[in-house]
């Protein structure tokens, strides 16, 4: 039992998991106003939206276009006390079909699968900040589109570079109720040191700290297997902002009894679009990149553990929105 949340959820993951099947698959889309804050800040890297109002009003577009939308929680990497209030990072794997005409286009009938991750703090029963990540990578290109060509689209659509929604950045952040910064558990430092070598180049450490096995899950929905593929993914986006500044956010380590332990990270970069990488040729333009992973660790007998899945999200369609926004 959690204090000050209702009785019918036994633990925090199931609060989680519960509330996002109630409000998008039960169409309890009016719990909003209970589950939610009325004043509470979502942040995605696409736009930074402040008010329950508004969050509905984008829950009710997002259904109409997609229908028979599912939310299967994978995972839920928490945090806190129901006292002082509780940080969840919590994955999902959504599957969806794209039906009504919308902000992807015209209806395609086209079928969807793609991760979620969502940082969201919770106490009183509600949630009053959250982050949140869609692989918009992964949406646009089952529907046929190119990411970047689906970022010059919405600009268009939105008004234009003058008019448009603006994507999240240190400057069009909003600061919400946590602070928070997560806790000390030891694979949550494991991980965070992994990402902070990485993101120094040390490329060494993929071998080293990776299982040979390992399975990763990435942006645009890709699925990779061994080092190989961690190792073009972390380089790809680390070529293309050599000089931005890595920045951990908030770390999260768990050890629960019938799970591996395992380790959610919000960070960012932010910085100048200065190099040769996954976005193309070097605009010089000022991005910032929101990214959420997370990490299982373990050891299939003797051998110390080794990181043998890892799950990382950050929206392409928010970066090359940043970059079409300041290179025209």
């Amino acid at each position: 039992m959690m204090q000050g949340f209702d009785s019918k959820f036994r633990d925090f993951p199931d609060y989680i998991i519960g509330i996002t099947k109630e409000i998008w698959e039960d169409r309890g889309i009016a719990t909003l106003h209970n589950y939610y804050a009325p004043d509470i800040v979502v942040r995605s890297p696409g736009s930074v939206v402040i008010g329950n109002e508004n969050v509905i009003g984008a829950t009710t577009a997002t259904l109409a276009e997609f229908p028979d939308r599912k939310l299967l929680g994978e995972d839920v990497i928490w945090c806190g006390t129901p006292e002082a209030g509780m940080l969840s990072s919590h994955r999902l794997l959504s599957t969806a079909t794209h039906l009504g005409d919308g902000v992807y286009g015209k209806a395609t009938g086209k079928r969807l699968t793609y991760r979620i991750i969502a940082d969201c703090h919770a106490i009183g029963n509600q949630i009053n900040d959250e982050w949140l990540i869609r692989d918009q990578g992964a949406i646009v290109r089952a529907l046929g589109i190119d990411p970047k060509d689906y970022a010059i689209e919405l600009i268009e659509k939105e008004g234009g570079a003058d008019d448009c929604v603006k994507p999240l950045t240190p400057e069009t952040d909003v600061r919400g109720p946590y602070g928070g910064h997560g806790n000390d558990d030891e694979w949550g430092e494991r991980y965070a040191n992994i990402l902070t070598r990485i993101m120094n180049a040390d490329m060494a450490v993929i071998p080293a700290e990776y299982d040979r096995a390992v399975q990763s899950e990435y942006p645009g929905g890709l699925t990779g297997h061994s080092w190989d593929p961690v190792d073009r993914f972390w380089m790809g986006l680390r070529a293309s902002f050599p000089s931005a500044k890595f920045t951990i956010h908030h770390r999260i380590g768990r050890q629960d009894p019938t799970m591996p332990p395992r380790t959610a990270i919000r960070w960012s970069l932010w910085g100048k679009h200065d190099g040769w990488g996954v976005f193309g040729v070097p605009t010089g333009a000022e991005v910032y990149v929101l990214g959420i992973s997370h990490a299982e660790f373990g050891s299939l007998g003797a051998a110390p553990a080794t990181l043998r899945r890892e799950f990382t999200l950050y929206d392409e369609t928010a970066v090359w929105k940043q970059i079409a926004l300041q290179s025209g």
